[in-house]
């Protein structure tokens, strides 16, 4: 048996006591220091959008990308929304978010086309992109890169957050026979669709969403464009007309989005900068996904319950657009540097894209639809 030092052992246990006191200490100090970097500074987000409160689709939408990024952060990013006509009008957005008075808007590109039209690329445009295309050009083509030139001009950073996909005509109090019916008519239609209307001898008036209605029922003007079925049935559009034409050629896949006050959005950590675009890109999905489920049920109520007459354009009409869309695109790119750039790789997308997009997704779908006589 091995006799123990007592003496020994003594020391070792003061040691022992004293090197527990010391490392729990050092523990306790490394714990408050990291406390700072673990807690992360609270930042509250203005957000200002062209929609009203809650309105179907793009008002909910917005709403559903702000709640997605304070939930994504935990509450650390707390997005307030401000309604259009909260805070600033619908097409003050741009101005407020740029100046730095708020942090996102969330609204339709083609509403800037004052400032460039080059803006409306990264809406819709006649003769556009699909929800698919668009996609395909903004990520994969040189989309974003055209379009972050574009926004970064204005002190802007701006993203992909929302799409309608194929819009309709719009409803009007008249039936369109031909080309000739649109001479003299006052129609509200934002963009470049708007200007293609004006070539048809169209008096086109802008308005933000929240008053069409009222000028239509009060008859300030003779047609609108909106968005289709699903929101167009909330706005009851049916109380002024029963005449409403499907597939429009003027928003063939209007993509909505966000954009960031540029400086601000620079300052946040690339972390959050992820995150926001992540909350951006999820809504852009989830929204044409909405609309899709929801408008083939809304037409249904609007020909049963509301006796919507549900026209289509003739080819004439369609060939009439054609012609006055390539006067429309002939002028912006005359008149604008970016925007001929712009659209330069715009119509490169539509051509490499929508080639094969014919050639695959257009072609299954008339076919399915005929072998189960669909339609």
């Amino acid at each position: 048996m091995t006799k123990i030092n007592k003496s020994k052992t003594s020391s070792r246990r003061k040691f022992l006591k004293k090197a527990a006191l010391v490392t729990g200490s050092a523990a306790l100090g490394a714990s408050t220091l990291a406390a700072p970097a673990i807690t992360a500074e609270r930042k509250e987000i203005i957000m200002v959008m062209t929609w009203p409160e809650n309105f179907p689709g793009l008002g909910v939408g917005a709403a559903r990308f702000a709640k997605r990024v304070t939930e994504m952060s935990g509450g650390r990013l707390n997005v307030t929304l401000y309604p259009a006509g909260k805070r600033v009008g619908a097409f003050d957005s741009f101005d407020h978010v740029a100046s730095g008075k708020a942090h996102i808007y969330h609204g339709a590109e083609y509403y800037w086309t004052a400032k460039d039209p080059a803006f409306a690329f990264f809406c819709t445009v006649p003769f556009g992109l699909t929800f698919v295309e668009m996609n395909a050009w903004i990520r994969w083509g040189g989309g974003q890169q055209l379009w972050d030139e574009l926004a970064g001009k204005y002190g802007l950073k701006s993203f992909m957050c929302g799409n309608t996909g194929v819009q309709a005509g719009g409803w009007f109090r008249k039936e369109i026979k031909s080309p000739a019916d649109f001479k003299g008519l006052k129609i509200r239609m934002p963009g470049l669709g708007g200007q293609m209307m004006t070539k048809l001898g169209a008096s086109v008036v802008s308005l933000p969403g929240g008053q069409i209605y009222e000028n239509l029922v009060n008859g300030n003007i003779d047609a609108t464009e909106w968005v289709g079925p699903f929101a167009d049935e909330f706005m009851k559009f049916y109380e002024a007309t029963k005449i409403m034409y499907a597939s429009g050629v003027h928003e063939p896949g209007s993509m909505l989005s966000i954009g960031t006050n540029k400086s601000w959005f620079s300052s946040l950590s690339k972390s959050d900068q992820t995150l926001i675009e992540a909350a951006a890109s999820a809504e852009n999905d989830i929204m044409m996904a909405e609309f899709a489920a929801k408008n083939g049920e809304a037409l249904v109520r609007l020909k049963k319950n509301h006796g919507v007459k549900v026209l289509k354009y003739n080819d004439r009409i369609y060939d009439a657009f054609g012609k006055a869309a390539s006067e429309v695109y002939k002028e912006v790119t005359a008149n604008s540097a970016m925007a001929k750039k712009v659209y330069n790789s715009f119509v490169k997308a539509r051509r490499d894209i929508g080639t094969y997009y014919q050639a695959s997704d257009v072609t299954y779908l008339q076919q399915r639809n005929r072998v189960l006589k669909l339609s």
